[in-house]
């Protein structure tokens, strides 16, 4: 059994697809403190910052902690989650027909041990449809989500390749966690 310290939904569903066992626990770490707008850094610094929070909080006596946080980048952007439907709109915009990013970095400690991992899985898109774009962006499905992205969703049928596992831009790397716990 393992705390997951995060509200996702989808990250809860990864761990439940990977038969992990878990309790849920987010935190309130504000990710608007965090400076930098380098993808890499800045996934690192929100994840170190809830981590550290929920570390604080909860301990890992009990169970293990696992924190993890994701971002996207395509054409050099550092891109967050949407704003509104015209942010959402823009960033699906700049990842049509184009490479983009999901970096994604979890913090793993138990008793024994400590894993810190980035992961990064790279999509190469096909041109969005504007009218399954539009329909995307008003089912709010692409709310909550780094980059507006949902690659086991609205991408899937626009993806022309990829390097990386699909948990890591989900939101967690399942493949790497397993390796690390006890």
């Amino acid at each position: 059994m393992i705390r997951l310290g995060s509200n996702s939904p989808t990250r809860a569903l990864i761990l439940k697809n990977f038969k992990i066992d878990f309790i849920q626990n987010g935190g309130d770490f504000d990710e608007d403190t965090i400076l930098t707008t380098n993808p890499k850094s800045f996934c690192y610094e929100a994840t170190k910052g809830k981590f550290n929070e929920l570390y604080k909080k909860y301990g890992v006596e009990d169970m293990p902690l696992l924190v993890s946080d994701s971002v996207v980048t395509s054409n050099g952007e550092l891109l967050r989650k949407a704003k509104d439907e015209a942010d959402a709109k823009r960033m699906l915009e700049l990842q049509s027909g184009s490479e983009t990013s999901v970096i994604t970095c979890m913090i793993y400690k138990s008793k024994n041990k400590e894993c810190i991992d980035i992961s990064i899985t790279t999509y190469e898109f096909e041109k969005f449809d504007e009218k399954h774009m539009q329909e995307y962006i008003n089912s709010g499905e692409c709310f909550g989500k780094a980059g507006a992205i949902m690659v086991e969703g609205f991408c899937k049928p626009y993806i022309k390749s990829v390097k990386g596992y699909e948990s890591t831009a989900m939101g967690l790397c399942a493949e790497k966690l397993l390796q690390f716990m006890d």
